[in-house]
């Protein structure tokens, strides 16, 4: 995991994993320095990822007060539990839907849930972060939300991408890749998390994009791409293609007992194939 600042006060803890076929997602966490200060969504939930410690390199646990939490997809709330004892002030920024969805594997202490719904805001002390649902998710309790002090949106899922290197995922920035290697990226990454955009009304969908549009980011800080800095105009046009680009259609079962005969003792990849 890479800890390092983006903005004034905003400090990335990036992390990724590596998918065969697709590639390195990240997988990031932010903490805002605010005069309340907001940890954004808590990492991976595997075994061998310490969040609160990677944590403790950006700011005291203890000071925590607000954890806004954008969905609760298993790589976005791995650290959420150890955080809440390590922040014993903080509370959750969630939905109804949110908050009942966690109830499947563990509840939130309903006594430190802040329910906040599209549209709303939250007061932190020095600005405000108004909440707002991503073009693009996989989670029906996805909340976004913008920084009107610093101009820095946090986008969940949306704007995702994978990068062609794990150190890329984790320390670089999404201007690293030509324009036409991140658009592809971005592409492949909104048919694969979001693949109802190929089934509903365009119009409608290209209508939601309006908002973030007229929001106009100077920063988009997404949990699944590298920090991106006045890439916004750019990257709103690669989402608005979304529903005419390919559907992504995953490994069958042959495939699968191909990829896993080129494990087995004295066989190549050029074998298998």
């Amino acid at each position: 995991m890479d800890t390092h600042k983006v903005g004034s006060d905003t400090t990335v803890l990036a992390d990724s994993l590596e998918v065969p076929g697709i590639g390195h997602i990240p997988v990031n966490a932010y903490v805002l320095t605010a005069r309340e200060p907001v940890v954004v969504d808590t990492g991976l939930s595997v075994s061998d990822r310490d969040f609160v410690a990677s944590l403790g390199d950006a700011v005291d646990p203890a000071d925590i007060l607000w954890i806004w939490l954008t969905h609760p997809d298993r790589d976005h709330t791995g650290g959420i539990f150890d955080l809440l004892v390590a922040a014993p002030r903080a509370r959750v920024v969630t939905t109804f839907i949110g908050a009942g969805i966690m109830t499947t594997e563990r509840p939130l202490p309903m006594d430190r849930v802040y329910f906040l719904n599209p549209g709303q805001s939250l007061d932190v002390g020095d600005r405000m972060l108004r909440a707002f649902r991503p073009p693009l998710f996989d989670n029906p309790a996805t909340v976004g939300f913008y920084d009107d002090k610093t101009r820095i949106c946090f986008s969940s899922d949306c704007f995702g991408g994978p990068m062609p290197t794990a150190e890329l995922a984790e320390s670089g920035h999404a201007n690293d890749l030509r324009p036409d290697e991140l658009r592809a990226a971005q592409l492949l990454w909104a048919t694969v998390d979001s693949p109802w955009v190929h089934v509903v009304d365009q119009a409608k969908y290209r209508a939601s994009i309006e908002p973030l549009r007229e929001m106009n980011p100077e920063i988009v800080l997404c949990t699944h791409l590298p920090p991106a800095v006045r890439m916004t105009d750019a990257m709103l046009e690669t989402i608005s293609m979304a529903p005419d680009a390919d559907p992504f259609v995953g490994p069958d079962q042959a495939a699968l007992e191909q990829m896993l005969k080129a494990f087995e003792p004295g066989s190549t990849p050029a074998a298998a194939t």
